[in-house]
């Protein structure tokens, strides 16, 4: 093993190094996730703490002031079934329609079929990644006009920056809450109504 002050490890770039705390993190965040039930997939931890919260405070009554997303369609764009399942529950329970892709090229499918009002978008997918659905998106005419929020668990500048460039509206770190999700519906469905 090598550790951090040895010779052959100082000659390493940053990223190198960012590189290796990333991956003691994930092997960190796996022995944690063996202990969950419920899921295995990596992040599945914090969407389940969220889900779990949503439950309860839909069984408290609580609701959000000011927050109007009844009919308002909402498509989730994410490789990973635990993160669009908890949006789902976050968004349906918030009064959206939600339509589910897995990835870029069934969100491009499912989005001529039921023109969203409000796309979420994983940036790190299969096939077509965000930032090139997302392009496309923008692209088109009948679309262009439609929000597209980031969600992606990167949350540096250069990722923000190029999700920008190609025209994305919001970016949103993984894991997300109830609440900045729902935020996020609302502060597009009130642009978009605006119009």
């Amino acid at each position: 093993m090598v550790s951090i002050g040895s010779p052959s490890y100082r000659n390493r770039s940053p990223r190198s190094f960012i590189l290796l705390i990333t991956l003691i993190k994930v092997s960190a965040g796996r022995q944690a996730t063996k202990s969950l039930p419920r899921s295995t997939e990596p992040g599945a931890q914090y969407m389940n703490q969220s889900v779990d919260a949503a439950v309860v405070n839909q069984a408290a009554g609580a609701t959000h002031a000011g927050l109007n997303l009844h009919g308002l369609k909402v498509m989730v764009v994410d490789d990973s079934n635990t993160i669009r399942r908890g949006a789902e529950l976050f968004l349906t329970k918030a009064g959206c329609q939600v339509f589910l892709a897995e990835d870029g090229f069934d969100a491009l499918a499912k989005i001529v079929d039921h023109h969203p009002d409000v796309i979420f978008l994983d940036i790190v997918m299969p096939r077509l990644d965000g930032y090139q659905t997302c392009a496309l998106i923008k692209k088109n005419p009948r679309f262009s006009n439609t929000p597209v929020v980031m969600l992606s668990s990167r949350d540096g500048v250069f990722d923000r920056a190029r999700g920008r460039i190609v025209g994305s509206d919001q970016y949103l770190t993984k894991p997300f809450t109830r609440d900045t999700l729902l935020m996020a519906a609302n502060r597009h469905a009130s642009a978009a109504a605006s119009v």
